[in-house]
């Protein structure tokens, strides 16, 4: 069911079993994973179905420390959210990503690898993806031409992605799933449905109610018995620390950890790959239609423990296209996010046509590297709000984004390490960037910046002086207050977050059904 919440009369009362705030990628999951029961669930989408500038500058903020993109244009307010900027590509996160590492600060997750792989066999089902298989060699039997290099997996192995169909250009989850939203019976969708305060019981053990506006001046009441937060890991720490009646410094928020330990994939072209000789392969390329298969290389888990490095994968493209996509950055850093993303698929198009035209065997024998690693958790890297109000009255978003030694340390050591592997296999040579050959250089590069991929801010613990949320995602000390996705991440892995996001979610959803079940 949908209602417009423009257009319902003003002060409307809504109620239900379970409230979600935000319909993108964790909001709808969760919504989808109650449709057959026989519980009330209320779905709140800021946007509507399209894209609308009035509403998206709901998200302007300001930005401090290392170089970022624009708020404004890294999160997508509409029926769908940012999987309207999705590129599809989802993979696990690997055992040692949930692990205390004691050369991580802040690192190890109160759940394990173990504890969510069922759910992310059910999200796998969730994004239209293939089974749940991400080991090379189940694959290589539909597609031989999946050659890998003859690297020591003890050092270096291959990590599968697959990408999913219902990825930005074909509209996101929003096209996928809005006929299956809008019929549920007990689904009701309000559009145009802003949260601008969580209102909490007395001594703020559990939530009351929340109040939503929208830009055409219609104030609307939500009452439940259980509320999830699910607006992004920026929007959600936003409206806890501004929800600050009850609590002065915010919901959540005792101990000032709400909005710290933001973290972003760093994704850097730090270096070249020239083989010796040509390696046909489909391995490191997708064709979109059939095979959704993509390949990067990592490091084994006891070579980051020995080298005490971060999780990273270093992604191959053919050096013929890399060198034409030079102008990627300018596009992602345009204000107009429908815009960025049209502009950066035209441009892979070019550069495709203009490797085409290049054929030869540079083509199967010089590669690039794309680096796509996690970010050490850093309570300095941290969203807050400020004195300057939006439209409808939430303080703005202020993002202070911060790199340590360890982030800078370790991309060079993944560079180096898949490096000396190549040399030793007798396959090539691995150029490192200038940025990465000084090992006493902290700096980074002009055009360092991350996946948009936005983590951390309600982090997942036990220790409620060091984390938000607890292993269920229910915020310490509040009984029917959660919030889902990847603000919840306690470290940021090396793979993309939406596969992850997506099964945390479920993972909720489980939960609080259980709740309803026995109260």
């Amino acid at each position: 069911m949908h209602a417009d919440a423009r257009i319902i009369p003003n002060n409307t009362v809504i109620e239900g079993d379970v409230c979600i705030v935000g319909a993108g990628a964790a909001g709808i999951s969760m919504a989808l994973d109650w449709t057959k029961t026989s519980h009330k669930v209320i779905l709140l989408e800021s946007g509507g179905f399209e894209y609308d500038d009035n509403v998206q500058d709901l998200y302007i903020g300001r930005g401090t420390g290392q170089r970022y993109y624009p708020l404004r244009s890294s999160r997508l307010s509409l029926f769908g959210g940012t999987t309207g900027h999705w590129a599809g590509m989802c993979s696990p996160f690997d055992e040692i990503d949930f692990i205390k590492r004691e050369w991580v600060p802040d690192s190890g997750w109160p759940i394990t690898r173990k504890d969510l792989d069922p759910f992310y066999a059910r999200a796998n089902e969730k994004l239209k993806l293939g089974p749940y298989r991400y080991d090379l060699e189940y694959w290589q039997k539909q597609w031989p031409s999946l050659k890998p290099f003859p690297l020591d997996a003890k050092t270096v192995w291959h990590k599968m992605w697959q990408l999913s169909p219902v990825w930005g250009p074909n509209g996101g989850l929003g096209e996928a799933y809005k006929d299956d939203i809008i019929k549920a019976k007990n689904v009701h969708l309000f559009t145009y449905a802003t949260v601008v305060n969580v209102v909490a019981n007395e001594n703020v053990s559990s939530v009351r109610e929340i109040q939503v506006k929208n830009l055409q001046g219609k104030t609307h009441t939500i009452k439940a018995k259980h509320f999830i937060l699910a607006g992004g890991a920026i929007q959600n720490a936003r409206i806890l620390l501004a929800s600050n009646t009850q609590a002065k410094q915010g919901l959540g928020n005792d101990h000032d950890v709400v909005g710290r330990y933001f973290m972003e994939h760093l994704e850097i072209q730090t270096a070249e790959l020239w083989l010796f000789k040509p390696f046909p392969t489909d391995l490191f390329t997708f064709d979109g239609e059939e095979k959704r298969l993509w390949c990067e290389l990592a490091i084994a888990k006891d070579v980051q423990i020995k080298n005490k490095i971060l999780n990273g994968t270093a992604g191959l493209s053919p050096l013929a296209i890399a060198k034409h996509q030079q102008a990627r950055m300018d596009v992602w850093q345009n204000e107009d996010p429908r815009k960025a993303i049209d502009n950066l698929l035209k441009s892979w198009g070019n550069a495709g046509r203009a490797a085409e035209r290049e054929k030869g065997h540079a083509i199967e024998r010089a590669y690039e590297f794309q680096t796509r690693i996690e970010q050490a958790p850093n309570p300095d890297s941290r969203v807050t709000i400020g004195a300057e109000k939006d439209e409808l009255g939430v303080p703005r978003a202020n993002l202070h984004w911060a790199l340590t030694e360890l982030d800078k340390r370790s991309i060079r050591s993944v560079n180096q390490l898949i490096g000396q592997e190549i040399g030793r296999a007798g396959l090539g040579r691995v150029r490192l960037k200038e940025f990465l050959r000084d090992e006493h250089d902290m700096s980074w590069p002009v055009g360092t910046n991350g996946g948009w991929h936005h983590m951390g801010t309600t982090r997942m613990g036990t220790d409620p002086t060091k984390s938000v949320v607890d292993s269920n995602c229910q915020v310490h000390g509040i009984s029917n207050l959660y919030v889902a996705g990847a603000g919840c991440y306690t470290t940021s892995a090396a793979p993309n977050p939406t596969l992850t996001l997506v099964a945390l979610s479920l993972r909720l959803a489980d939960y609080v059904k259980d709740k309803l079940a026995s109260a």
